[in-house]
């Protein structure tokens, strides 16, 4: 639950810092001069641009939440069955043989989204956060009845 609130506090921070942007934006194209009003075009694009990616982390995030909570219902979220250095890191090498396992079922059934999810799982833990990304969204694209 902690992480939920943190992520909605930094965004709503970043929401208002993209409408500080944008406000000095508009200002700077009022201001008529050839070079502000250049500054203030891209000022003002900016926060779109911060506003896209937001959402789509957003409905990223939530998409994989909504995944999560299914596998939960169905009894197949991956067990956290990894050894821990004393610090509280992953160990490489165990984390190396999961992902080795969900790699594995993941080419036996490559249109099961369950599967892709836990390869994402095995993916992060591995410290791969791109690959783990690329493989939730597949995971979720399966899900939803397309694939990509």
């Amino acid at each position: 639950m902690g992480g939920k609130i943190t992520y909605f506090f930094l965004a709503t921070v970043l929401v208002l810092v993209f409408g500080v942007v944008a406000l000095e934006g508009v200002l700077l194209l009022l201001t008529g001069e050839p070079a502000a009003m250049g500054m203030g075009a891209v000022a003002f694009v900016l926060p779109c641009i911060g506003a896209w990616f937001l959402w789509h982390n957003t409905r990223f995030a939530r998409d994989a939440h909504r995944l999560a909570q299914a596998l939960e219902a169905e009894g197949g979220l991956p067990v956290d069955e990894l050894k821990r250095t004393p610090g509280g890191r992953i160990d490489r090498d165990a984390a190396d043989a999961v992902f080795a396992r969900r790699q594995a079922e993941t080419e036996d059934a490559p249109g099961d989204w369950r599967t892709w999810f836990r390869l994402a799982v095995a993916y992060h833990d591995a410290r791969d956060t791109p690959r783990a990304r690329k493989a939730m969204q597949r995971a979720i694209a399966l899900h939803n009845g397309g694939a990509t």
